[in-house]
């Protein structure tokens, strides 16, 4: 009833509304707990938002569910522009693609806003191999059909697995894990012998000679570890499919307050210092117009379904 009592005043008195835009705290949701890369970017712009705008944003984590606990949390919510979703592919994409009942449609139960940024993922083994580049971790796994333990631990993490396995025609072992973090804890422990996983889990560890990193996944070679290919240039296929975050209001939030918001983090992520420290965490900042990540999110869609019946991921 709230819900449809404010939808009918922004209908009779927008620009009341939009000029007194935030009215209060605005809560920030996340479908991550607290301390990872997507919790670190988010607090960091949040941080920038409420300066610039003059009310606290205040990030929230509701973790569980791939996402699903988090979106209902804001599609529950009034479409005022006082709670918004820091959501990834994970809640955008594969939970709708992945779920025989999808528990919503990404292109009308949410206000697209802007996006945020891309992430970066690491082809990284365990030195274990004496692999020194990807060309050598194929003719490995072709020596050696079945002997290599690949951890994945999301629908991206699975998809990156099958794209290598397909297209290299290689005989790997996949160990499903429920989280990033223990999948590394065990390729530093050598039970595991690959994976995927962001630099904020890795990268010390290959400074450190811990872990062999192969390749990124980014267009271009990431200036933290410029001695790294790209996916492409180290041999693989093109990845269609886009690793990424980025914000959401509830259906129905006005127009107005999206475009304020797009523009205002548009602001933030072209500064200097904030790039600085989003950087270290080997997250690449991008911004979007609302309408612009509308048609990323829809073309997205598209290539993961793509990918996942490629792979022979289906609905369970």
């Amino acid at each position: 009833m709230k819900k449809i009592l404010f939808l009918i005043v922004i209908a009779i008195f927008p620009t009341l509304a939009i000029g007194q835009y935030p009215s209060k705290p605005v809560r920030v949701v996340i479908h991550f707990p607290a301390g990872g890369s997507t919790d670190l970017v988010t607090r960091v712009l949040s941080q920038a938002l409420t300066e610039s705008m003059g009310q606290p944003f205040v990030v929230e984590n509701r973790t569980g569910a791939d996402g699903v606990i988090a979106a209902a949390a804001v599609m529950q919510s009034p479409p005022d522009g006082h709670t918004l979703f820091i959501a990834t592919n994970t809640a955008m994409l594969q939970v709708p693609l992945l779920q025989k009942k999808p528990p919503y449609d990404p292109l009308t139960a949410f206000t697209p806003v802007s996006l945020v940024g891309r992430y970066t993922f690491l082809l990284v083994v365990t030195p274990s191999l004496g692999i020194n580049n990807f060309s050598e971790f194929v003719a490995y796994a072709r020596r050696n059909p079945g002997k290599i333990n690949f951890s994945t631990y999301s629908g991206a993490s699975h998809l990156a697995y099958a794209q290598i396995v397909k297209n290299a025609g290689v005989d790997m072992l996949r160990v499903p894990y429920k989280g990033e973090a223990p999948s590394v804890v065990d390729i530093l422990g050598g039970t595991i012998h690959a994976v995927f996983a962001t630099p904020t889990s890795t990268l010390s560890h290959i400074r450190d000679g811990r872990l062999k990193a192969l390749a990124v996944t980014l267009p271009q070679r990431w200036p933290l570890l410029p001695e790294v290919p790209t996916t492409v240039e180290a041999g693989m296929p093109p990845i269609n499919v886009e690793f990424f975050a980025a914000m959401f209001g509830p259906a129905g939030m006005p127009p107005e307050i999206a475009q304020r918001l797009s523009q205002e983090l548009s602001r933030i992520i072209a500064r200097p210092a904030i790039r600085e420290q989003i950087d270290k965490q080997g997250f690449a900042l991008a911004s979007s117009s609302p309408a612009e990540l509308r048609g990323f999110i829809k073309t997205q869609l598209g290539a993961w379904s793509q990918g996942f019946r490629e792979a022979g991921i289906n609905p369970e």
